[in-house]
């Protein structure tokens, strides 16, 4: 990775319309596109496409980046990464089948479900149809239509939530999450290679104390001291490049 000053360098060149100077900080840049996209790649979207959208979000971070935001710029350009990609699955998000078809099967389905609390036992289809006044033909295809593809911005179950099926398609996903293991991995990487072993064998390996002590030829005392200072160095670490 670049250092800071050199990645502020190029980002000045690249806003002054230095091409080579955009493809040095993609080039340099292109582990942390691929990680933050990895997050992405279970959501039916070519991966080639995937790193295309992260290079688009990540060159508008490029355009849009000022020193005095006081962040680092791999810290800016997680977001913007994540927000080109939310963006192409919405307006990508195509309805096959008409919001109002939708909305008239989820009413459908909600008629269903009352009924059969009502009366143990599951409405005809001619009397589903009597209800809506449809043609079963009609009241058919509307049912079907939830086997349909759908738009990801379709509203989930009960109207007036307020969510939609994105919030529940990429829940697992959220920025911040993402955010939270890629400046967790930064802060690790400052470390020296011993304590990064001891955070890998304490956190990862579930070693004890004892344990690492003998692992590095040290006193449990010292691991237990060095073990917090690291916790406390990665705190600072996370509060810094959060802030």
């Amino acid at each position: 990775m670049l250092s800071h000053e050199i990645t502020l360098d190029l980002i000045k060149k690249a806003q002054n319309g230095d091409q080579n100077a955009k493809t040095i900080l993609i080039e340099e840049n292109s582990p942390l596109v691929k990680s933050v996209i990895k997050k992405f790649q279970n959501k039916n979207i070519e991966y080639d496409d995937l790193y295309q959208l992260g290079c688009v979000g990540f060159l508008k971070a490029v355009n849009n980046f000022k020193p005095d935001f006081n962040v680092k710029f791999s810290t800016y350009v997680v977001p913007m990464i994540i927000g080109e990609i939310k963006r192409f699955l919405r307006d990508d998000g195509a309805i096959k089948v008409s919001r109002a078809v939708k909305t008239q099967n989820r009413h459908i389905m909600k008629y269903i479900e009352d009924y059969k609390k009502q009366n143990q036992k599951k409405p005809s289809l001619a009397e589903i149809a009597k209800h809506f006044n449809l043609e079963q033909q009609e009241l058919i295809f509307i049912m079907d239509s939830s086997k349909m593809p759908i738009s990801i911005y379709t509203p989930l179950e009960s109207e007036d939530n307020g969510l939609l099926l994105i919030d529940r398609y990429i829940q697992n996903d959220e920025s911040e999450i993402i955010m939270d293991k890629i400046l967790l991995k930064q802060a690790l990487s400052s470390l020296d290679e011993r304590s990064k072993k001891i955070v890998l064998l304490r956190f990862f390996r579930d070693k004890t104390q004892s344990e690492i002590a003998q692992t590095l030829n040290i006193s449990q005392v010292q691991v237990s001291r060095l073990e917090n200072k690291i916790l406390s160095l990665i705190k600072e670490k996370l509060k810094v490049e959060e802030n």
